[in-house]
């Protein structure tokens, strides 16, 4: 057993994979650490701990969740091993099977790891802690910092849709969120931390309230309301069904929400979606474009797509891509599909080849390439607000514009986590960002 004295000054490592929602719980599993004396390792030292907060979404989060466990390992051969998320949720048995690994903790007890880490006996005997998944109902705040600028601030957790293809809901539970006033000063405590931006994340924000009798579009008035100047609040992915043409419309006129929608497509075709069991048509998600151009016709639009599910043919393929090219969107997210255990979509006989599956994912990258440079050389000239960030490339440093234009400078510290208005240029040599044609006023 751990002696709770061994805690103080121990070196503790992090390893986060998947989702922005992971990274903030890992943030909160380390604030509760910090609380008990446990100090973050540096670099070059040796850890008493590894934390590993896995992803299960395909087979090659998987596999990399695998190779990440491994690695630590050998890096950090006496540190005590711990793996936690939805990989451990999902197949606890099979990351205990791996060798080097203390300690696997479910959903449900990732936040109890203190408690798990006291009564921890380090020796052959893996321990496991995974309640089922119906024991999963409580909601755990949590927010994560990026590179000094931005925060990633959980509002809502697990998923009661039943998507076809999905293991969600199986490793997080049904939805769940916290209260309005509990979300509210969970940003305030960010901003008073020094944030200058906050992105909600979560499994399906859209669904924030349920249980409580509020709503999503109750939380972005509220949090349009707070009185700092300096503050930018982002929209993550968000079903196209629970994106409604309120939020739309007052995202379009709002203090702090930037024009930056991530919305779900999955596929072009009813047909698709229907295998899928999503909850709306494509006709829907054209609509909701629509809308969003009409009130913000420079907003960025990320849209999910997943290739090669079973039953998407030749020709529906061809009828997604088809639909795509015609939406007025930003980038695509494309996801190949990979079966899950579990998944209603097992019992569908039709399967794409995995070499077909790799083709179309070609095929929709390009596709997203040619939307993103077209997206990107329409801003140009355009005057916008620019979150520089800390991160140094050789002489250059990068930010995010409003609708989330990535632009770059010559490096100066003191921009650092400032925002200000400038006016977009041309490419960078890379092609991978624009430059800052012009420089007025910081905000």
């Amino acid at each position: 057993m751990i002696d709770n004295s061994i805690f103080n000054n121990k070196k503790v490592v992090y390893h986060t994979l998947g989702c922005k929602l992971n990274f903030a719980e890992t943030s909160a599993i380390g604030k509760q650490l910090s609380e008990e004396g446990f100090v973050k390792a540096r670099p070059a030292e040796q850890a008493d701990l590894c934390i590993v907060n896995t992803c299960s979404v395909t087979d090659v989060a998987d596999s990399k969740c695998r190779q990440a466990i491994k690695k630590l390992r050998r890096q950090y051969p006496k540190a005590i091993m711990v793996v936690t998320g939805c990989y451990a949720q999902l197949k606890p048995q099979e990351i205990a099977a791996i060798e080097g690994v203390d300690l696997v903790l479910g959903s449900n007890e990732k936040f109890d790891m203190l408690k798990f880490l006291r009564d921890l006996e380090v020796g052959e005997n893996k321990q496991i802690h995974r309640a089922d998944i119906s024991q999963i109902k409580q909601f755990r705040p949590s927010c994560s910092q990026d590179d000094r600028t931005r925060y990633f601030l959980k509002v809502q957790d697990g998923c009661s849709y039943r998507c076809s293809y999905c293991t969600i809901p199986f490793a997080r539970g049904r939805s769940r969120s916290g209260t309005l006033t509990e979300t509210v000063e969970a940003a305030r405590k960010a901003l008073a931390a020094g944030a200058k931006e906050i992105v909600l994340t979560g499994v399906n924000i859209g669904d924030f309230g349920r249980g409580t009798k509020e709503s999503f579009f109750d939380l972005v008035q509220a949090l349009d309301q707070l009185p700092e100047e300096d503050i930018r609040f982002r929209i993550s992915s968000i079903e196209p069904n629970l994106l409604t043409d309120d939020i739309i419309r007052y995202v379009a006129r709002s203090r702090h929400f930037m024009p930056h929608f991530h919305i779900p497509l999955q596929s072009g075709t009813n047909e698709a979606l229907k295998i899928m069991k999503r909850h709306y048509t494509r006709e829907l998600f054209a609509d909701k474009i629509t809308c969003i151009k009409h009130e913000l016709p420079h907003a960025f639009i990320g849209v999910d797509v997943i290739v090669g599910i079973r039953g998407e043919t030749d020709e529906l393929f061809q009828q997604s891509c088809d639909f795509i090219q015609n939406l007025d969107i930003s980038q695509l997210h494309v996801f190949t599909y990979s079966e899950r255990s579990g998944t209603k979509m097992l019992e569908i006989e039709h399967q794409v080849p995995i070499p077909e599956r790799k083709r179309r994912s070609e095929i929709l990258h390009r596709l997203s390439d040619q939307k993103t440079n077209s997206f990107y050389e329409k801003q140009m000239g355009q005057t916008t607000q620019v979150l520089w960030e800390s991160r140094r490339q050789e002489d250059k440093m990068t930010g995010f514009s409003s609708n989330y234009i990535r632009v770059e400078r010559p490096y100066d510290r003191k921009r650092i986590n400032q925002l200000e208005t400038i006016r977009l240029g041309n490419w960078n040599d890379e092609k991978s960002a624009l430059r800052v044609e012009e420089t007025g006023g910081r905000a």
